[in-house]
């Protein structure tokens, strides 16, 4: 992650404490929660359910505080998404210790069933890479937003140096595929990681 992603991120680090306190958290790289009924109610929108969701948000939060806890440059460096108690990690990291450190700590959260290691050694990105990236990622929500066959609200997106990383609920095989053809017909999109359930083959 860059110095413009890490500056971006401790920004958002007041938000996610005083989020914590509520019982809600800012994800790595995610936008900021404008109130209880809206997250609320997009959970209850989703293929996972209110119940999960709420189970996500937990792993979410001790993961977060976990991480802060053993080193600040965990929370800064590292992107995290939740879905049905699967766990992403992407993002950068000097040496393989602290992506060691970083799955370990991942593992200790409650109801945790899997930990997706995405995470890059070294930090080769710009601020012309991070912008890039931001861009990538606004262009695909956008995408997914506007294709009716697509309940984009099922899909979490992460973009790390041109990679982009799709974890979430597809509904069927037909609408997975629109979503990654959307995905890699995007300028400066390198590769394209899938890490979706279909909804057909049950919960994990």
């Amino acid at each position: 992650m860059t110095m413009y992603q890490q500056a971006r991120r401790a920004v958002f680090s007041f938000g996610f404490l005083l989020a914590a306190g509520a019982g809600l958290t800012l994800g790595a790289c995610a936008p900021v929660v404008v109130g209880a009924g809206v997250t609320v109610g997009v959970a209850a929108a989703q293929e996972r359910g209110l119940k999960t969701a709420a189970t996500d948000t937990r792993i979410r939060l001790q993961i977060n505080r976990l991480w802060l806890e053993e080193s600040t440059s965990l929370y800064l460096k590292i992107n995290l998404q939740v879905q049905e108690g699967r766990v992403l990690l992407t993002g950068q990291v000097p040496g393989p210790e602290a992506r060691v450190t970083a799955v370990r700590l991942a593992w200790q959260a409650e109801d945790v069933a899997e930990v997706i290691n995405e995470i890059e050694l070294g930090d080769r990105s710009s601020l012309l890479d991070a912008a890039r990236d931001e861009w990538i990622g606004a262009q695909l929500r956008a995408r997914l937003l506007g294709d009716a066959a697509i309940a984009s609200i099922n899909y979490s997106i992460e973009t790390v140096n041109g990679s982009v990383y799709l974890i979430g609920v597809a509904r069927d095989q037909a609408e997975l595929d629109r979503a990654l053809a959307h995905a890699r017909n995007i300028r400066y999109v390198r590769r394209v990681l899938n890490y979706m359930r279909l909804k057909t083959a049950g919960a994990p």
